[in-house]
């Protein structure tokens, strides 16, 4: 199955695919949900790239990332090549491959202290195996949400300057709105009505990065969930305003990060002040009357 096609994103393609065909490993750094992840993913099957993913993890461990010997056959047969299982890194490296490593910032440090010689030496030691090289074709594509982000930290000035760094925002709202419709399907919308719903719900995700009481607005993968649970909604019979405006409950308030002093009220609380006036506001975007009595 082929994957949702990119939308927009063509000058950070072209500078991305050029670092490749150069030979050099990019980092793609932006917020949460800009589709750092989707970005290497397409580029990788539009170049029929191999590809091996790592995910950061503060628990992923060395032996994972390299590969390890299989218990059983040691005992059989003792430490050579028919006992190893390669894991991504080794991988990659002996096929040619691509790898995506994604969130690279979360990975522990003795993990990229493994990743610095195979990208600087394309050279990995695994202890009673040998040196593994890379074949021709391997690099690294590696992805990071800025610094400020709960459980990232810095990588290693040394790790740095072997990654040309490509910086990702926000799309344009016009690129957002597409990116909602090509994931809505029609269901019981007919296309005004899937065009105006994609409309307001990237308007409220749009809408979260630029209030004072929060620190962290949402992206277009927000939007995309209140759109399609708001389809859904709709398609059970209820009305759309009111079906986008009980979506925009249930999908923003885990995408968005409240301001530390808006007023004296809890982070919880806030939030839910916060989403309440969002939601009431992505209503009335539909053009209908939402039908919900607040008190």
């Amino acid at each position: 199955m082929s994957m949702t096609p990119l939308i927009g994103r063509e000058d950070v393609r072209r500078r991305v695919e050029a670092c490749l065909r150069a030979g050099r490993n990019v980092l793609l750094e932006g917020p949460v949900g800009v589709g750092k992840t989707h970005l290497a993913l397409a580029i990788a099957e539009r170049l029929a790239l191999p590809l091996f993913r790592v995910d950061g993890d503060g628990r992923y461990s060395e032996q994972k990332f390299s590969g390890w010997f299989d218990p059983p056959t040691v005992i059989e047969r003792g430490y050579g090549p028919e006992a190893f299982l390669p894991g991504p890194l080794v991988e990659a490296m002996t096929t040619g491959g691509l790898l995506l490593v994604n969130e690279i910032n979360r990975l522990p440090e003795g993990v990229q202290n493994v990743l610095l010689p195979a990208i600087d030496e394309r050279l990995v030691v695994v202890p009673r195996l040998g040196s593994i090289r890379a074949r021709e074709g391997f690099r690294v594509i590696a992805t990071q949400n800025p610094s400020e982000f709960v459980a990232t930290s810095h990588l290693s000035e040394a790790l740095l300057d072997r990654f040309e760094l490509v910086a990702l925002g926000y799309q344009s709202e016009a690129e957002e709105r597409a990116i909602v419709l090509a994931h809505l399907t029609a269901g019981k919308l007919g296309d005004a009505e899937r065009r105006s719903l994609a409309a307001a719900a990237v308007a409220i995700a749009r809408a979260t990065r630029n209030d004072p009481r929060i620190r962290r607005g949402a992206s277009v993968r927000a939007a995309i969930a209140i759109a399609e649970i708001a389809a859904a909604l709709h398609d059970d019979g209820t009305a759309l305003a009111t079906a986008i405006e009980e979506a925009t409950e249930i999908a923003l308030p885990t995408r968005i990060e409240i301001a530390r002093d808006f007023g004296d009220e809890s982070d919880a609380a806030a939030a839910t002040v916060v989403v309440a006036e969002l939601a009431r506001t992505a209503a009335t975007q539909i053009g209908e009357a939402p039908k919900k009595v607040r008190p």
